[in-house]
């Protein structure tokens, strides 16, 4: 074609190919990108929109020849070009390049389409995750900007009026209570909620932490006298978990001071621990070598619980109190617990109860003025309610001589002079012990006061002495039975007999102890007027003794099978245990003071002044014992310490 203003466009300074139209039709890209329909749509669109600006470029739109610095055409009223020119044709050999006819053009849509589509899902996520975040902080924010909440205690109800007596700060007030709460619910001393306006909204708990504070009296069926310190008393009200409750006089609470509740009960070991068992396993059979002394604790205290119409009939009293006496390890504690366990079996049959309160003396003592006296009016308050319903009750005072010996003997303290007579005043003051037995047991009576031994409290006193040959077989007899492992060779020594054989066992062993050979020799005791005594292994057998024999031989014999393979308890594990036993008594015995040897084996009789302690070896040598008496001096100390004795000579009147 020829050179003509009406010729093709000239080409712009822009980089890329001149576009006259671009049209890209909707089922292409329905075909194309079906699920991102929407997107398709909009960017068929935005490149119609395109197509068209393009279009009014190629043909030479004033805006545009302005942009491209083209000249201007004279235009005629058709549109067409001015007179005297001839219309430019098309030339037909220049190929049409619209961006359909491009190669791979279907799948660059395709590909922009799936990108559009994937960044328009990124969008929606993260505008749906902002307005999640919006709502969140929002509701911080309200959370925050919350008006303060106030704590209130509940008194008291008007279910009329909706309203509520309620106790804060300080100051007794009554507010509204907010429709929502079901005020019948709420309960003395519990937690309320008060919103801006003072009104209840919402119930709490209870206040879990105060002041703690002892029950002395009950007042009525929600107040009680309680003591906060020692010369501090309060009355308070109880609070819901309280109320009904079978509450005890020297019960701990806690207490808030602030509104004057009682909340909750604190569980005190030092009162609980009392109570050890509701109903002793302990039986008379399980107790050997007392006969006579169980027959005479059994009618005293028995026979008035099982007849009590006899003992009116004739006009007597039940004994208030048994004490029980004599060298440790002699089965004080087992009677009491037998005794409790008899009671309850009388009471009620297999199915009775009975109540033990085993108290150990040294437990009670408190170094705060006046708390032992506290706890012993607790004891005796505890035990009048378990009695009340006819449930017999053992209170158990083991060391006695610890908490009620003589008053004024006491060198660096005198808490005697009032525990003494607090005791006294509980056995036989106003309130009465019915169906309440007190029973002591001490190895020292001589330091008991004698205002508690008299006639009238502590009525019946029994010594429980040591066992003799026939009582230690008894006691033997309750550990070592023919339902143990018995060694095959023991058992056929007797012909297959298991009952000869443990007989056999316990004869052997019995024997060895109360033997009056040199061998057990312990003591030599002489008297004022001369006259001397010696004791001997039997004088200071116990039931302990003999049961921690029985538990040695055992061990042997379980040794014996690990090591050797032989099964069984023979006679030579019984004598080993009983001589290791005696050894190391002998060695604690060389460490004692002899005079508490004296007094703790009760031996009677004239003033003692020489103590001879003697050795149960072969050689009989001495056994040196510091004594801060005056020992014999001369040539006959040493010719006496060749003998294999050490003589002590005490003051008079020490013993």
């Amino acid at each position: 074609m020829g050179a003509s203003s009406y010729g093709p466009p000239r080409h712009s300074s822009r980089v890329g190919p001149r576009v006259a139209r671009i049209r890209v039709p909707g089922d292409q890209l329905a075909a194309t990108a079906a699920p991102e329909r929407t997107t398709a749509t909009a960017l068929s669109g935005s490149l119609d929109r395109g197509a068209h600006r393009t279009t009014a470029t190629a043909h030479g739109s004033p805006h545009c020849r302005g942009r491209q610095g083209d000249r201007r055409r004279p235009v005629g009223d058709n549109g067409g070009p001015p007179e005297g020119r001839k219309p430019v044709t098309e030339d037909r050999s220049v190929p049409n390049r619209t961006p359909e006819s491009r190669p791979g053009r279907g799948q660059e849509l395709e590909q922009q389409v799936i990108s559009l589509a994937s960044k328009n899902d990124r969008l929606a996520e993260a505008l749906t995750s902002a307005r999640q975040r919006i709502v969140d902080l929002q509701g911080q924010l309200d959370q925050v900007m919350r008006a303060p909440g106030t704590y209130g205690t509940f008194l008291s109800a008007y279910l009329e009026d909706r309203e509520a007596d309620v106790m804060l700060a300080g100051r007794k007030m009554r507010l509204a209570v907010a429709a929502t709460l079901p005020l019948g619910a709420v309960r003395p001393g519990q937690e309320v909620r008060l919103n801006e306006q003072l009104a209840v909204v919402a119930a709490a708990g209870y206040e879990a932490v105060g002041d703690v504070a002892v029950v002395r009296e009950i007042l009525d069926g929600d107040r009680v006298l309680a003591a906060i310190r020692a010369d501090d008393e309060r009355v308070l009200r109880l609070a819901g978990p309280l109320l009904g409750t079978h509450l005890r006089l020297g019960d701990a609470v806690v207490a808030d001071l602030r509104t004057g509740f009682a909340t909750d009960l604190v569980q005190r070991s030092e009162i609980e621990d009392l109570i050890l068992e509701e109903q002793p396993d302990t039986q008379y059979a399980d107790i050997g070598g007392l006969d006579l002394q169980i027959e005479q604790i059994r009618d005293a205290i028995e026979l008035p619980f099982t007849h009590p119409e006899l003992y009116r009939e004739h006009g007597l009293r039940p004994p208030k109190g048994v004490l029980l006496y004599g060298p440790p390890g002699t089965g004080k504690t087992l009677i009491a617990r037998a005794v409790a366990h008899s009671l309850a079996q009388l009471a009620g049959g297999e199915n009775g109860t009975s109540y033990f309160l085993n108290i150990k003396g040294p437990k009670l003592l408190n170094k705060f003025v006046g708390e032992t006296e506290r706890q012993i009016r607790v004891i005796f308050a505890r035990a009048r309610e378990r009695a009340s319903s006819g449930v017999p009750v053992i209170v158990f005072f083991d060391e006695m001589e610890s908490l009620f010996r003589i008053r004024g003997a006491g060198v660096s303290s005198d808490v005697e002079t009032t525990i003494v007579p607090q005791l006294l005043a509980e056995i036989d003051g106003v309130e009465t012990l019915d169906n309440v037995v007190v029973i002591g047991a001490s190895n020292r009576e001589d330091m008991i006061d004698p205002a508690i031994l008299r006639p009238g409290r502590l009525d019946l006193k029994i010594r429980i002495d040591r066992p003799d040959a026939r009582g230690a077989v008894e006691i033997f007899s309750k550990y070592l039975t023919e339902d143990l492992p018995l060694h095959p060779a023991e058992v056929g020594a007797h012909g297959g007999d298991r009952a000869a054989a443990v007989r056999s066992m316990i004869e052997a062993a019995v024997e060895r102890l109360y033997s009056t050979g040199d061998a057990n020799r312990y003591l030599e005791l002489t008297y004022a007027d001369g006259t001397r005594e010696v004791l001997f292994v039997k004088d200071f057998v116990s039931g302990a003794l003999i049961a921690n024999v029985v538990d040695r031989a055992k061990k042997s014999a379980i040794k014996d099978l690990l090591a050797t393979g032989e099964r069984g308890i023979s006679r030579r594990h019984v004598l080993g245990a009983l001589e290791q036993e005696l050894r190391e008594s002998e060695d604690l015995r060389s460490s004692t003071d002899p005079d508490q040897w004296s007094r703790i084996t009760g031996r009677r009789g004239g003033r003692i002044t020489h103590l001879r302690v003697l050795r149960s070896d072969d050689d009989a040598h001495a056994s040196v014992v510091d004594s801060p008496s005056p020992r014999v001096g001369g040539s006959e100390s040493a010719a006496r310490a060749a003998q294999g004795i050490v003589d002590v000579e005490l003051p008079e009147g020490v013993l």
